[in-house]
């Protein structure tokens, strides 16, 4: 993380021995031998703290603090004062100043001093970053018992200790979000933020300033600076979901950050350096989108240094059960209901549906079927009757049935689901009142 100094210091000898000696600690330090000139710093670009001496040409310590305050800007104070005046450097605390030094003073106190708002700013950052998500700092529970999901763990474990870019793809609802925090919470920067953006909620302006933040007065509205998602997640990971929704402009800007480390704010001048890993994630064909000119080339090869696939949940089945039982667990407490399980029954309802909606449709059924069950064991009663009725049909030796007989099943069912009415049951079926009297009567 990048820190920032300005010292506004008169005395030419005092300021020349600072800025020596913060830039020795390694920090990005600039002097000012005034207050009128801090000002104009502070107005060109941002700083982290400034250590100022209270009694200035131009403009004093007191002033710099009070403009800082007054905008808001996020800087830190230091007020260095004389023995005589430690009465001004205690109202300074009171008007917000972090601390006060009195001349003369030891250098290594002012380091000190700097190292702790470094670390206090850290904190800072990463308390905004949890409070972005849901379930920050808890370890995240999957359920791989197919081999699908058993080789995209792998491939995780295989890149914890790499910090390459991740592109993610599969239908909605497979756990794109879920394996996205578990490769950021088994890397390197598993104690750094974890931000995630949904791309195709947001007009193209709105996503801007979500992402690169905007100076004061940027437009209309914009009172205060804000910083964006890709400052608040540096030294972190920025996951950029549903990413082939983002205009081909954003594209071209987030390419600028992933090559070069650096973006502007909206309405900014001033380059912002960060260090973070990306990771995307999408539903959509990308080489389709290519093709068509709605997605960088550039871009993608520069995200997709590790693609995982997802599978649906109708193509790893074997983890169908255990999904079950772990939602049922996870929500009962929540209804205070005796639930021990499912009847065989609603089972095999469960086994025979394709799952459109994949992991997160699984979810909310079992929510759903939580609610409505009276009994200790969740019965297909209690299931949608929409599930019911996409019933695949599995062919078993010795109980193979004939298509008139298929035939009779599922208008049975589709008559079942319209409570019995014969002209909506034809009408969804596709054929007359009378072809459904033949296919029904059929023994």
């Amino acid at each position: 993380m990048d820190f920032k100094i300005l010292v506004a210091e008169d005395e030419k000898i005092t300021l020349k021995h600072l800025v020596y000696t913060l830039q020795q600690e390694g920090y990005d330090v600039q002097g000012v031998p005034d207050g009128q000139e801090a000002r104009k710093k502070m107005e060109s670009g941002y700083y982290d703290l400034l250590i100022a001496d209270i009694k200035m040409p131009g403009l004093t310590g007191i002033q710099l603090l009070d403009s800082i305050k007054e905008k808001r800007l996020g800087t830190e104070v230091i007020i260095i004062t004389g023995f005589g005046s430690i009465g001004s450097a205690i109202e300074a605390m009171k008007k917000g100043a972090y601390d006060y030094i009195t001349k003369p003073f030891d250098l290594d106190e002012i380091v000190l001093k700097a190292k702790n708002i470094q670390k206090h700013k850290i904190l800072e950052k990463e308390n905004t970053a949890l409070k972005a998500i849901l379930g920050a700092g808890k370890k995240y529970f999957i359920i791989a018992e197919s081999d699908s999901m058993k080789k995209i763990l792998e491939v995780v474990e295989s890149i914890r200790d790499s910090d390459c870019h991740v592109f993610l793809t599969g239908e909605s609802g497979v756990g794109k979000n879920l394996i996205a925090r578990i490769i950021h919470s088994t890397s390197k920067r598993q104690d750094r933020p974890f931000l995630s953006i949904n791309c195709a909620t947001l007009t193209e302006e709105l996503l801007a300033s979500e992402l690169f933040g905007y100076e004061k007065g940027a437009f209309t509205g914009a009172i205060n600076l804000k910083q964006g998602l890709l400052e608040v997640a540096d030294t972190g990971t920025l996951l950029l979901d549903e990413i082939a929704e983002m205009s081909t402009v954003l594209q071209a800007k987030l390419l600028k950050v992933i090559e070069e480390g650096e973006f502007f704010r909206v309405g900014g001048t001033k380059p912002i350096h960060v260090d973070v890993r990306f990771i995307a994630a999408t539903n959509q064909n990308v080489g389709t989108l290519i093709s068509e000119g709605r997605f960088r080339e550039d871009l993608y090869y520069r995200l997709n240094v590790m693609e995982i696939f997802i599978s649906s949940l109708r193509e790893r089945k074997k983890d169908l059960e255990p999904l079950t039982a772990y939602f049922l667990q996870k929500h009962l407490p929540k209804y205070h209901k005796k639930i021990t399980g499912f009847t065989p029954e609603a089972m095999k309802v469960l086994k025979s549906y394709s799952f459109p909606g994949n992991v997160r449709e699984l979810e909310n059924i079992i929510e759903r079927a939580i609610i409505l069950e009276k009994g200790p064991l969740i019965s297909p009663e209690s299931l949608p009757q929409s599930i019911k009725m996409f019933h695949i049909e599995t062919v078993e030796p010795g109980r193979v049935k004939t298509l008139d007989n298929l035939n009779k099943d599922y208008a049975e069912q589709v008559l079942a689901l319209v409570g019995g009415n014969k002209s909506k049951a034809a009408e969804l079926l596709g054929i007359s009142r009378t072809s459904l009297w033949r296919i029904l009567k059929e023994e």
